[in-house]
């Protein structure tokens, strides 16, 4: 089979990124990697074409060649290619360089067996080093850009297999001091390096030995390759000296660090000074790059001062280039005082401190400097607690224009405001108490929080970020008392005037420390006792009262839940009251619970929380405290108790709670059928693994569409049989479209009683239709047309085109409409008429169909009904 068209291609590959693995899967996926090696060194396509497919082998290498003998040809394959291209210049040799490093590389066949492997980097270090590889490699200019790429396909072996370069370092100083690209021979040359510092010195490797030799020769010491398959094998998947941040070598890896002699120190001193005297020819990142291997490689040595990177940091103090900043302050972590005298550390700061007030700075950049100075380890001064530490070097007087206001952004905000708390911690005692000190300024910011929290119907952002600067203020500040106490104030008065925030209120107390929480939870508990709520605010009460509802003030909260039982008339609001009773009896109860219990064991409507009432009064009256709290606690693993009345029965309290689950059961909404005069939604529901009992299902409508919609019964539900047909009375307020949310309660075979939310199920606007009343005959035209002339002038006419498709216009109404056809004269005329609930009606008139479509001309009482009737007629084709 001879090579594919350039058209053929595009289409393969097209099809290959739309889904890789299914390409694979099928009947051309087999051949995809080999027609791409072979047609590669076809003269039939242009050169536009094989730049696409070395793209897609450099994208997908792995998928294309995924074990190390496919790898390991396609890698010859390529290498071939590339001796046989033309002297002419050629796109085609760098990304063929590429494709060959990418293959070995992420088929796993690098390595000293591997003949392509022993072909390539020969070829990689002569066009690294400049030398005349011959005319098959194009021009010299040329030449100079393969350059480049030869030293990037060497940093990727380099850092694949860590040390296999270390014979080539003087070979690579050499090159550096030459006429050539400066920054990827830097960059080659500061990994190696680094990796040679930080490979563990072996017995037999010569390396520790010969430090010096490799330093100064072109050649390697160890033998006549520049390269060492044992000493890479050995150290493979070990270091990784691209990471983010990384320990001394010692730390992480526990081998021996090199102890170079002062020969060999002069040499590595040479290097260093070698690479840091050029950097300022590289990108920024690159810069960053270069001190980061060389800053974290010579960090360990002994002797190895740091006062190589001191004219570097001169320079560096005043960029304006993240990435570099970046790198001075990871150089400051890993070298601390012996590179940063004082006066750097205070320029530094300052400097980050001026910029970071910038009015410009885009969000991420402003972050970024804050973190910075949040970072600083002299802004973290260590100490036991109790005992006096270092005061910061952020002062007030450096941070006044770092304050945070309510115009930030909440990012912004939190992070000025981290810096704010470090301040009041660090502020002398006779200083808390002044106008405008950190301390006050804190209670302000937090103050303005509250305040726009607590706006009725306020966006939620506003009180997710006013309870996350609480619970920084609490994790940094807890141990300060008037701190504590103002913010304990505070978000009382902010569930005073939002009740509806009792969800974040709760996971806030789960998250502070206890000498917080302990006293947020007697003010929330006096605040709730004290303002018995009614209506919406009632089931907040009650959630926050289950949280907080332990220790005394029982007897205060016992007289508001009998006030509060009353309210509860539907079943979310009882399983709450319960919740609250139960958490009552887990802290040992009080006088009048006995009393409560009894009351809602009788007074509740829902079966399932009189069960409970009843049940919790007898463990009430028959267990201690001590048994009753290990009965109803969180725990399944406490010990077995000694009453009979609930020996061996560990998860007890799984059965006095409605669990929620995930839903057992599929409901869909069934074939419609139009029949008056109430409108019913026939419903399926199946039950998916388990049986079922005693299932209930509640249905809610969001907004004033619909009326009350009553729960539907179902006894037994069994696996396997036929789906069971439901029919849900609707009674809409207007004819809209709407979805039904749906909750199931039911008893699992174990006798648990639970609940799930099932998806919601969608009402369609032609479900809502029903067909007027069977008419006498010969009277169906003239009452058509005394419901039509009654439309207006109040109601509404249009006319629109309805599009047919294929199946012409007697088919669609037969399909469709054929329930609320009053008159029909087909296959040109059909008047229909439809009732729309609650008092609504549509009429139709459809009439001579074209090709393509029916003109309809329509009438309706309802003038909001007529985009949803227009929306129906054009959905009519494509059903």
């Amino acid at each position: 089979m001879g090579p594919l068209s350039r058209e053929a291609w595009a289409q393969r590959l097209g099809a290959f990124r739309a889904s890789p693995s299914a390409f694979l899967a099928g009947a051309e996926g087999e051949d995809l990697g080999r027609d791409l090696l072979s047609d590669l060194r076809s003269e039939k396509l242009n050169e536009q074409t094989k730049v696409s497919l070395l793209t897609l082998s450099l994208e997908y290498s792995d998928k294309l060649w995924p074990d190390a003998p496919a790898a390991e040809a396609a890698a010859t394959s390529l290498l071939d290619t590339l001796f046989l291209l033309p002297s002419k210049p050629s796109v085609l040799r760098r990304l063929l360089l590429l494709a060959a490093t990418t293959a070995l590389v992420s088929g796993g066949a690098l390595g000293p067996t591997s003949g392509a492997s022993c072909l390539l980097l020969p070829l990689l270090l002569g066009l690294a080093s400049g030398r005349d590889v011959g005319r098959s490699f194009g021009t010299i200019s040329e030449q100079r850009h393969l350059q480049v790429t030869a030293c990037e396909c060497l940093g990727e072996l380099e850092r694949c297999k860590p040390g296999l370069l270390a014979g080539s370092l003087g070979m690579l100083r050499n090159l550096l001091g030459q006429m050539g690209p400066i920054q990827p021979v830097s960059l080659l040359l500061a990994l190696v390096l680094h990796n040679t510092l930080v490979v563990p010195s072996r017995p037999g490797a010569g390396i520790a030995a010969g430090l010096q030799g490799l330093l100064i020769s072109g050649v390697s010491s160890i033998g006549s390759c520049p390269w060492d398959w044992t000493l890479a094998e050995e150290w493979d998947a070990h270091l990784q000296p691209q990471a983010p941040s990384c320990p001394t070598a010692e730390e992480v890896h526990g081998f021996p660090l090199l102890e170079p002699s002062p020969e060999e120190a002069r040499e590595l001193k040479a290097a260093v000074a070698q690479l840091l005297d050029t950097s300022y020819l590289l990108t920024p990142v690159a810069q960053a790059q270069l001190l980061w291997l060389l800053g974290w490689a010579l960090r360990g040595l002994r002797g190895q001062l740091p006062v190589l990177f001191k004219p570097q940091l001169v320079r560096l103090l005043g960029t304006a280039q993240l990435t570099l900043l970046h790198s001075v302050l990871a150089l400051k972590a890993a070298f601390g005082e012996a590179l940063f005298t004082a006066q750097d550390e205070a320029l530094l700061l300052r400097r980050l401190t001026l910029v970071a007030q910038h009015p410009a700075l885009p969000s991420p950049t402003h972050l970024f400097y804050l973190h910075c100075i949040l970072g600083f380890p002299e802004n973290c001064p260590l100490g036991p607690e109790g005992e006096e530490a270092t005061p910061l070097l952020l002062g007030p007087q450096l941070s006044r224009g770092l304050m945070p206001s309510l115009l930030h952004d909440p990012m912004v905000l939190l992070a000025r405001l981290h810096l704010l708390c470090l301040l009041c911690a660090d502020a002398e005692e006779e200083e808390k108490g002044q106008v405008h000190s950190p301390q006050w300024y804190l209670q302000e910011l937090l103050a303005g929080l509250q305040q726009r929290a607590a706006l009725d119907g306020g966006p939620q952002a506003l009180a997710i970020l006013c309870f996350q600067a609480s619970y920084l203020v609490a994790s940094c500040l807890a141990g300060q008392p008037t701190v504590r106490t103002s913010l304990i104030r505070g978000l009382a008065q902010l569930y005073q005037a939002r009740p509806s925030l009792a969800p974040h209120f709760v996971d806030f107390l789960d998250q502070v420390s206890p000498e917080l929480r302990e006293p947020l939870k007697a003010v929330l508990q006096q605040e709730v006792v004290a303002r018995p709520g009614k209506n919406e605010s009632l089931c907040w009460h009650l959630r926050i009262l289950a949280k907080v509802a332990e220790g005394g003030a029982q007897s205060a909260t016992l007289s508001f839940l009998q006030a509060a039982a009353m309210h509860c008339t539907d079943w979310g609001l009882q399983q709450a009251l319960l919740q609250v009773c139960r958490a009552l009896l887990r802290s040992g109860g009080g006088d009048g619970l006995a009393d409560l219990l009894q009351v809602l064991a009788r007074q509740l409507e829902d079966a399932d929380g009189r069960d409970h009432a009843r049940l919790y009064y007898i463990l009430f009256s028959h267990l201690s405290s001590s048994k009753l709290g290990m009965a109803l606690g969180p725990s399944l693993a406490a010990p077995a108790l000694a009453s009979s009345l609930v020996a061996e029965n560990q998860g007890f309290a799984s059965t006095l709670m409605v669990q929620e689950t995930p839903a057992p059961i599929q409901l869909s909404v069934g074939p419609q059928k139009a029949k008056g005069p109430l409108l019913v939604l026939h419903l399926q529901v199946e039950v998916l693994e388990v049986p079922v009992y005693s299932l209930e299902l509640r249905f809610r409508v969001a907004g004033q569409l619909y009326g009350p919609l009553e729960a539907v019964h179902i006894p037994y539900l069994c696996p396997g049989r036929p789906a069971h047909s439901l029919y849900l009375p609707l009674r809409p307020q207007r004819p809209a479209p709407a979805h039904l949310h749906v909750q199931a309660l039911y008893t699992t075979p174990a006798g648990l009683t639970c609940h799930a939310h099932l998806p919601p199920l969608s009402v369609k606007f032609a479900d809502l239709f029903l067909p007027f009343p069977q008419l006498p005959k010969g009277s169906e035209l003239c009452f058509f047309d005394d419901l039509w002339n009654s439309c207006l002038p109040k109601g509404v006419e249009s006319h629109m085109w309805c599009p047919l498709g294929p199946q012409g216009l007697e088919a669609l109404v037969s399909q469709h409409l054929e329930p609320f056809v009053v008159v029909a004269q087909p296959p040109t005329t059909y008047l229909i008429a439809v009732q729309l609930p609650p008092d609504s009606m549509l009429l139709l008139r459809l009439e001579t169909a074209q090709v393509d479509g029916v003109p309809v001309a329509l009438r309706t009482d309802n003038w909001a009904a007529l985009p949803l009737v227009g929306d129906y007629l054009r959905s009519l084709a494509a059903c």
